[in-house]
Order: C-alpha cells, then structure tokens, then sequence
C-alpha cells in the first residue's frame, strides 16, 4: 500500500470553497453579535446602557456602551470580531489577487495600499472591541480613529479603482456591487457627520433626545460599513477560494 503521500493527488486541491458564502459568514458573524448586543442592551439593561453624564432623556444605548460596558455583550462582541478576523485577513488576500487581475498596471500600488488599509482597519477594530473607553481611552480612541481613517479611505479607493481603472469590463454581479459600494459609501459618510455632530451638541447643549439621535447615526455607521464590506459576496460571485500544495492560497472559477 503507497504511503499517504504518494496517494494523494497533487492536481487536486486540498480546499475548496466558495467564496461569496465566506463573505457572508464573515461579515455575519460580527452582524449577529452587534444586533445581539443592542438588542440585549435595551432589554436588560436600558436604565444603565442608556445612561448620559448630564442625566437628559435618552432611548437607545451608544455603540460604546452596547457592546463594550457590560456582560455578556461585551464577551459575545469581543468572540465574534476575534473569530471573524481570520476570514477578513483571507478575504484582504484575495482581494490583492483579485486587484492584480482586474485592476490597470498603473493603478496596482493604489490597490496594494487598498489592501494594507482594509488590514489595517481590522486589526484597529480588534483593538477598539478589547479595550474600551473605561480600560484604556487612549488605546480605544487611537483604534478608533484608525478604524475610522482606514474604513472611509479604503471605500473610497475601492470605489474609484473599480469606476476608473479597470482593465476588465465589469461584470453584471460586479456592477451591482460597485452601485452599492457607492450607496454604502455615501451613507456611511453622511451618518458619520450627522453622528460626530450630535455628539459634539450633546456634550454642548445637553438636549433631551440629542444622544439618541448621535446613537441612532453610530448604528447606521456600522451597518453601512459591514454592507459595503459584504459587497464582496458580488465581487467573488461564482468563484471558489483553493488551496493545494504547490500554488497555496488562490480562487478561481469551478
């Protein structure tokens, strides 16, 4: 009998899967934990989670404190970003393939630095999600800025990469998902300013109802940034993540 080795068959892969289900079990993972966390957070422990320093009227609890102040949300938020981290770093990976085949020569260093900001963004948002506001500010709010600078600078280069510098025509998948990279996009700009500016009112003024509204904006931030990434799902449509001895990582088509 041939040693296992000698049997296994080195043109076969070793893996194989599809690439737009990684997508959504990635992004999944840390979509379930956040609505989980809200949710949990406004039935158990609204008074507390809905808390503001100036004691106004208040409806819905912050980002902050919804998934970093109190048990269990913050361990069941911590586990979903630490476990979905993996599959984003494989998804980043084969982006920069992706980008060698389909974006222009002299637009690739753009796409590499696309790549490097997306790495970026989630090993800041692992570091946002284990140090919190009250373990560590100056820890929380540098991996929050990072996150922020690295998420809205990396859709924006994706975007344009994909409207101008392509080598290939789009695809009509591909095309779906460039339509709502921009949507996303613009929303989660647009949500993003709405959101700093009534924080900075809240703080200011403290009106009843402001934080609420400052809360409501963080969610929409979240959600359009988790959508934009969930794009992906278009971008890989019909193609297959393999790994065998000799080539490793690559996805191409069945």
């Amino acid at each position: 009998m041939l040693p296992l080795y000698e049997r296994l068959d080195a043109r076969k892969p070793l893996l194989r899967i599809k690439l737009s289900h990684v997508a959504v079990c990635g992004i999944s993972l840390a979509l379930g934990a956040f609505v989980y966390c809200i949710v949990w957070s406004i039935v158990m422990d609204f008074e507390r989670a809905t808390y503001t320093h100036c004691e106004v009227s208040n409806y819905l609890p912050s980002i902050s404190a919804a998934i970093g102040s109190y048990e269990p949300q913050r361990t069941v938020w911590r586990l979903a970003i630490i476990l979905h981290l993996p599959v984003r770093l494989v998804l980043a990976n084969l982006y920069s393939q992706y980008y060698k085949n389909h974006i222009r020569r002299n637009r690739r260093i753009i796409a590499k630095f696309a790549v490097i900001l997306n790495v970026i963004e989630n090993l800041a948002l692992v570091c946002l999600s284990l140090w919190t506001s009250a373990d560590d500010y100056e820890v929380h709010k540098t991996s929050f800025i990072t996150f922020i600078a690295c998420s809205e600078i990396y859709m924006l280069i994706v975007y344009f990469l994909n409207r101008k510098a392509r080598k290939l025509s789009l695809t009509e998948t591909e095309e779906k998902s460039l339509r709502y990279k921009g949507l996303f996009f613009t929303i989660n700009v647009l949500a993003f300013s709405l959101a700093a500016y009534c924080f900075i009112r809240h703080n200011t003024k403290c009106e009843s109802g402001v934080y609420t509204i400052f809360a409501l904006f963080e969610y929409i931030v979240v959600l359009t940034n988790m959508a934009y990434h969930m794009t992906a799902y278009w971008d890989f449509y019909g193609l297959y993540m393999f790994y065998d001895w000799q080539k490793g990582l690559y996805m191409s088509h069945a």
